[in-house]
């Protein structure tokens, strides 16, 4: 029964024009691979470290075969074919091609099967590596516990992942569940991951696998102390994001910021490009049990609330349907959405509730991650303070997953743990004494609340039904999300976007998502 006498028909119609997008989209991205879902192999394989400049034995290889015009055959090829060619491991490899002592172009071409064959327990071991670290962290939940829905989710962002840790671990204390560590600003458009701990960073810290496992150490140190599981987040978006989805599975990550709509409108990251690396991305995500976070809540920031409200709904369902396509099942699903009305706006507060009740009616399992206003903080720290509250007063009545916690300095400076302190306190007070708020109110029929709601989804339908006929790549190019338009070729990455050959091969996706694709 929806309180806001949804018509469950037309959210079913509307996911079916979804699935329809979803599919037109993932039948072009079937037919490609990137750099950095080539580079994504290769740290599979196990492949790390840096060569004597600096540069990520990843790029090294796959840079090899991209000057030469041979990506589409795929870094596998070329692994499997030096392989048996040497005998030698893919680490060792990589590194003989770092020093210049082996071209991994020149050796004899191999049949298919017997590159398999040689690839198969490499293959297996990067599975059991991602595994062992997800059976790590259900062990974890299943002893100590964690905490309550909403999740309290806070960020650190020093530039020093050691830092990092202190405020991590203060902050566990405080009461928070899951710790962001802010990436530094730009990483995004960066075609490389950087190599180990990192202690400088502006407005973050740089995301490395190195820095991964210092954090994820620390966490687990302080969630062995406060008695339940901390999870960690990250980002695996911009131009490495499968590259940085394989090193959280790797290292433990919990939760991961993945949607190429965020790159494209707000970083302008090559259409193409990152629609292609989000399926690879996404397939480890779900393979490793990690929740992903989308990004529509930063439609808001640069479209009006109640204008564009229904872009949010159109946009979480099209990303629903393209993670359902990469093995993720619902629950993974940290779909993106926002407290960002103008506070001034008369009735603001019931728009702002309608649209939450809406987002969990629509998306039951989903971990839904409901994120605080930043728009309209003034520096006010009094008024943000009451904002904050207002926002977590709706996080508690309407049962979202995850509720990225308001900071009463936000628009001012990068918080303070005291900070922190003050918006755990305002949640977990709203939270205690609010808890079953959505259990026992009602909404009035025909009321404010229950026609917001039924307009979003209507409007959100209509614009579903646009984008399904002239495709979402072209719906990108007309500014049809954020009131920002991307060219389908221009952005950052276009570069390093390839068409497969006959040959290529990744057993990757299909031991991940036990279908061929």
């Amino acid at each position: 029964m929806s309180k806001l006498g949804l018509d469950f028909e037309k959210v079913a119609h509307a996911r079916r024009v979804a699935r329809k997008i979803a599919d037109d989209v993932q039948g072009f991205v079937n037919r490609y691979s990137t750099v950095a879902v080539e580079r994504t192999l290769c740290r599979l394989l196990g492949i790390d470290g840096i060569d004597e400049h600096g540069v990520p034995l990843p790029n090294v290889l796959v840079d090899e075969i991209q000057k030469q015009g041979l990506l589409r055959e795929g870094i596998l090829f070329f692994l499997g074919n030096a392989m048996i060619e040497t005998a030698l491991p893919p680490s060792e490899i990589a590194g003989r091609v770092a020093r210049g002592e082996l071209s991994i172009t020149r050796s004899p071409v191999q049949p298919a099967d017997r590159i398999a064959a040689v690839l198969h327990p490499y293959v297996e071991a990067g599975l059991e590596r991602v595994l062992a670290r997800r059976e790590k962290r259900e062990r974890y939940l299943a002893t100590i516990g964690e905490g309550a829905k909403p999740y309290l989710y806070v960020i650190v962002a020093t530039g020093n992942i050691h830092e990092d840790v202190i405020q991590a671990q203060a902050a566990a204390r405080q009461g928070a569940d899951i710790i962001a560590v802010i990436r530094t600003t730009g990483q995004s458009l960066l075609d490389y991951v950087p190599y180990g701990a990192t202690t400088e960073g502006f407005g973050g810290t740089f995301a490395t696998q190195e820095n991964f496992r210092i954090m994820r150490e620390a966490l687990d140190r302080v969630s062995e102390e406060v008695g339940r599981y901390i999870r960690l987040c990250n980002y695996c978006s911009g131009l490495c994001m499968p590259e940085i989805a394989a090193m959280g599975a790797l290292e433990g990550l919990d939760v991961m910021l993945n949607d190429a709509l965020y790159g494209i409108l707000f970083r302008d990251i090559n259409m193409q490009r990152t629609l292609i690396d989000q399926f690879m991305s996404r397939v480890i995500n779900g393979f490793a049990g990690v929740i992903i976070n989308t990004g529509e809540d930063n439609y808001l920031t640069t479209a009006d609330a109640v204008e564009q409200a229904h872009t949010v709904l159109a946009s979480d369902l099209i990303n629903e349907q393209l993670a359902l396509l990469a093995g993720l099942p619902e629950e993974q699903m940290g779909l993106g959405h926002a407290f960002e009305i103008d506070p001034g706006r008369e009735n603001g507060f019931l728009f702002e509730l309608a649209q939450a009740q809406m987002t969990r009616e629509i998306f039951p399992r989903a971990p839904l991650k409901y994120m605080p206003p930043t728009k309209f903080m003034t520096g006010n720290i009094f008024r943000g303070h009451i904002q904050d509250a207002l926002f977590n007063l709706v996080g508690i009545w309407t049962a979202q997953g995850i509720q990225l916690l308001g900071m009463p300095t936000e628009a001012i400076h990068t918080p303070f743990m005291s900070d922190r302190y003050l918006s755990i306190e305002n949640a977990r007070y709203i939270f205690t004494n609010l808890k079953n708020i959505g259990d026992e109110v009602e909404y009035k029929q025909g009321g404010i609340i229950q026609r917001r709601a039924r307009e979003v989804l209507d409007d959100a339908t209509a614009l579903l039904e646009s984008i399904e006929r002239e495709g979402l790549f072209t719906a990108l190019e007309k500014g049809i999300f954020a009131d920002i338009k991307r060219p389908k070729n221009g952005g950052k990455g276009l570069d390093g976007v390839t068409e497969k050959s006959p040959r290529y091969y990744n057993p990757f996706i299909q031991r991940m998502l036990k279908v061929t694709i």
